[in-house]
C-alpha cells in the first residue's frame, strides 16, 4: 500500500513559515541561507533533509563558499518539520 501523503511544516525564528507538500518522503528537518551580499541585499538558500545531521552538515562547506562568493556574511538555521 502506498505511503500517506503529508504536509510538512518549518516555522523559523523570524515567524518565515515554509510549508512542503503533499509528499511522503522521509524529511525530518528545513535548512535556510541567508547570504548577506551588501549593500542591504540578500540571497536566500533552503532546503529539507532526513536527518538533522543531514541538515547540520551543509553547514561545514558555507564558510569557504561565502569567501568564494564574496558574501559579506551569512546566516545558517535548521528546524524540524511539523506534520500538518
Amino acid at each position: 500500500m502506498a505511503k500517506k501523503k503529508r504536509y510538512l511544516t518549518a516555522t523559523m525564528a523570524d515567524g518565515y513559515v515554509k510549508t512542503i507538500g503533499p509528499t511522503n518522503a522521509p524529511f525530518t528537518h528545513y535548512w535556510r541561507i541567508v547570504a548577506h551580499l551588501g549593500g542591504g541585499k540578500t540571497e536566500v538558500f533552503w532546503g529539507h533533509a532526513k536527518s538533522l545531521k543531514e541538515a547540520t552538515g551543509k553547514k561545514a562547506a558555507l564558510a569557504e563558499a561565502a569567501k568564494q562568493r564574496g558574501w559579506e556574511g551569512y546566516d545558517f538555521e535548521v528546524v524540524e518539520l511539523v506534520e500538518s
